[in-house]
């Protein structure tokens, strides 16, 4: 399986300081981390489970909480995220029922380690959150701890073709890390086993958003925390000059008088059966590998 070299390792402190700076504006800018929701959300409509505790791990401001909670009405809801003001934003947004009738419950905390007893929950999501992660195996077996036998892990990520015109874009200006690193889908499904989960199925689509500008496009990723976390990104203040040779190669990628970003979403669900490690196939639907949205 890859693993991020040093360079690409993720800086967690970072992390949580980038999305409590985010979260006053995150809902203005999430359009595209909404939409995967809804469409990962919309594929439990296929699976035949009643659970009784649930687990949202990267909570944000608590879209995908809210939604959980309306459609497991009597099921435990918890929500954890690595970022504190997050999860301020996600309890003022719940509905006026949900914060009186059983209410989820929020936790400060990290997905690669869990505040959770062993086999306390029988489904985990996690929407666009375990390219946060600094090492997938750690998180996947930490999921695979807490659920219970016949639970359910559904995720999305982000894939390697993401933000791919901006990394080109500065490639051409030095050999800094200026744009996150995401783990192929194979490599992503490869972890599922590894850490003992069941009928691993992973497919991918991608979405191309478009900007007036680049600098619109770096001002929405800095408003949903998405900038550069890495260890290896450079710590000084980047000269305008670079910046304007970044810009400049990234205009050559402008097409009907738009800026395109790219983000490659993977999506997956696994289940914890009685298969051991190793002994699952992982399903990749061919059709979506060349699926472009």
């Amino acid at each position: 399986m890859a693993e991020r070299d040093d360079r690409q390792a993720i800086d967690k402190a970072q992390v949580r300081r980038a999305f409590n700076r985010a979260a006053p504006g995150y809902d203005a800018a999430a359009t595209l981390q909404r939409e995967v929701a809804g469409r990962m959300l919309e594929r439990l409509d296929y699976v035949r489970l009643e659970p009784a505790a649930v687990l949202d791990v990267g909570t944000g401001t608590g879209y995908c909480m809210r939604h959980l909670r309306a459609r497991y009405p009597s099921a435990a809801v918890h929500g954890l995220d690595i970022a504190e003001d997050m999860l301020r934003r996600a309890r003022r947004a719940l509905p006026w029922r949900q914060r009186w009738r059983n209410p989820p419950t929020f936790m400060v905390g990290d997905a690669e380690t869990l505040p959770l007893r062993d086999a306390s929950v029988d489904l985990i999501v996690s929407n666009l959150t375990l390219q946060w992660c600094v090492s997938l195996a750690q998180t996947f077996a930490e999921f695979r701890r807490v659920l219970r036998p016949g639970g359910l892990l559904m995720f999305t990520s982000f894939g390697p073709d993401t933000l791919q015109e901006l990394r080109r874009a500065w490639a051409e200006v030095d050999s800094h890390v200026h744009v996150n690193t995401f783990l192929d889908m194979h490599d992503v499904g490869d972890a599922l086993l590894a850490a003992g989960f069941a009928d691993p199925v992973m497919d991918v689509e991608h979405f191309v958003l478009t900007y007036e500008s680049v600098m619109s496009l770096m001002r929405d990723l800095k408003a949903i925390g998405a900038h550069n976390i890495n260890y290896g990104r450079h710590h000084g203040i980047t000269g305008k000059q670079r910046l304007a040779a970044m810009v400049d190669t990234y205009e050559g990628f402008r097409r009907d008088g738009r800026i395109p970003a790219t983000h490659e979403v993977v999506y997956g669900h696994a289940w914890v059966g009685d298969a051991g490690p190793g002994d699952a196939e992982i399903t990749v639907p061919l059709d979506t590998l060349t699926k472009m949205k």
